[in-house]
């Protein structure tokens, strides 16, 4: 039996909508599970010569949690990662999302996006992150258990800024965010917030006003200088530009993308 499954890199809070909004992008890792081939680990792409063969992997690990490991046939997987690792971007998730619907599929289970959605996001702990890898599309995650989907613009033609030898932990930025925020601080972001929603599904112009945030972005931004230097040279272009997830990728906008006949 061969299971293959295709997962898109995403984008997570898309600035003031922290740990409720993501965005599926284009580009995809690609998981290959095969029981009639022996076993083994093959890593291909970004992270291949740091990635564990012991089945140590988040991808093993979703698949064990998915299923009980004890009805897991021998196999062979081949893990194509075209999503960088530690860069906001959704790599853990889609590596989670493809373990369980690799392991539903053989276990011969349904693995629709509900039902990969309601697992992988109990494994990953951000469903943030996991809507979009299982939905596609623009997501609203309003509790840990229910997702909304949206078609975006079909203008909205997002640019992911990635540093090539910079990384950033999600526990890391986490741990730099203040326990407690002023109440103008989160009316200024359920204000821009709904502007982001009106943005991305029907009027792109809106983005430049619409992505900016008082509850995450600062901090994290804090935390890689030289990351803040590339998002206010962006802005000062006028094109629409945030934190993709936790950093330290950034996503921007362009100048095309914004322009609604």
């Amino acid at each position: 039996m061969r299971v293959s499954v295709r997962v898109p890199a995403t984008s997570a809070n898309l600035g003031p909508g922290f740990d409720c909004f993501g965005l599926a992008l284009e580009r995809c890792n690609e998981i290959v599970v095969d029981t009639d081939t022996g076993s083994g680990i093959e890593w291909i792409g970004e992270g291949a010569d740091e990635l564990p063969t012991d089945g140590s992997d988040l991808i093993r690990q979703a698949m064990r949690r998915a299923i009980d490991d004890r009805h897991l046939p021998t196999f062979h997987m081949r893990a194509t990662n075209l999503v960088p690792l530690a860069r906001g971007l959704g790599s853990s998730s889609a590596a989670v999302v493809g373990g369980v619907a690799a392991a539903l599929a053989l276990a011969g289970e349904d693995a629709t996006p509900q039902r990969v959605f309601a697992v992988a996001a109990e494994i990953e702990g951000h469903p943030d992150n996991a809507a979009p890898a299982c939905f596609g599309g623009f997501t609203i995650v309003t509790d840990h258990d229910t997702v909304r989907r949206f078609d975006p613009h079909p203008h909205i033609r997002p640019v992911a800024l990635v540093p090539r030898d910079l990384r950033l932990p999600t526990h890391q930025a986490r741990a730099a965010l203040p326990a407690l925020v002023p109440r103008a601080d989160a009316v200024f972001n359920l204000a821009h917030a709904a502007l982001t929603v009106r943005a991305i599904t029907d009027d792109p112009s809106l983005l430049v006003d619409a992505l900016h945030d008082r509850l995450h972005q600062e901090a994290r931004l804090d935390l890689v200088p030289q990351v803040r230097e590339v998002a206010d040279s962006v802005r000062r272009a006028g094109i629409a530009v945030c934190l993709s997830g936790a950093g330290p990728s950034l996503l921007a906008f362009p100048i095309e993308a914004q322009r609604v006949p």
